[in-house]
């Protein structure tokens, strides 16, 4: 099947909300961290990717048709090469309303961690964030995926999205008909805090 939708965006820019559009545009599954945490095999998988050991892609996203959110955003390179027809999605929002959501939700679960090879750990805060969490630090991280991700792909390949952008940019860019329902909204702070709570692991 291969993916047809890849996310560059970096958690709590709407991946959830996402997701859940992406499926009901008939092009999911799409797979994002809520899959992986319930499921200890795609735990332990990404646990062995994020320590360096890349993964068959296709055997990784069997069944999947896109993937939004970490711990697939983090590879977003190695992904848009090797699903070379793919779209490129990158989900944005305003960065001190994202570390504001970031500081009260992920790092938060970050800085409580006590496994340093989780997939938390390893691929968001070292890898991402390389250990720190200070607002000036991780907006600057927001702002440099932002402007990586725009230089590499044509206009063509890549929407920039921003939730409050509806349904019309996004069925546009993925030639569907325009939905005419409300966009989904979904993963506000407390439903994280519900989702990590069942599942208590950061990965």
């Amino acid at each position: 099947m291969g993916l047809a939708v890849i996310g560059a965006g970096f958690g709590r820019t709407g991946t959830e909300s996402m997701k859940l559009a992406l499926e009901r545009l008939g092009l999911g599954p799409c797979y994002h961290m809520t899959e992986v945490l319930p499921n200890p095999d795609r735990v332990a998988e990404w646990r062995q990717t994020s320590a360096g050991v890349l993964p068959d892609w296709d055997v990784t996203f069997a069944g999947f048709g896109a993937t939004v959110d970490w711990p697939a955003a983090f590879f977003w390179r190695e992904l848009a090469a090797f699903y070379p027809n793919a779209k490129i999605l990158l989900t944005v929002r305003d960065a001190d309303s994202w570390y504001d959501s970031m500081d009260k939700t992920i790092f938060r679960v970050l800085r409580e961690s006590d496994d340093p090879a989780s997939i938390g750990e390893k691929l968001i805060a070292e890898g991402v964030f390389g250990g720190r969490f200070d607002r000036d630090h991780a907006i600057k991280v927001f702002n440099a995926n932002t402007a990586a991700v725009q230089a590499a792909f044509s206009s063509d390949r890549l929407l920039t999205f921003t939730i409050g952008d509806g349904w019309e940019p996004l069925c546009r860019f993925l030639d569907q008909p325009v939905r005419d329902e409300p966009f989904p909204h979904s993963n506000r702070p407390g439903e994280f805090d519900k989702m990590m709570e069942e599942h208590d692991t950061p990965g």
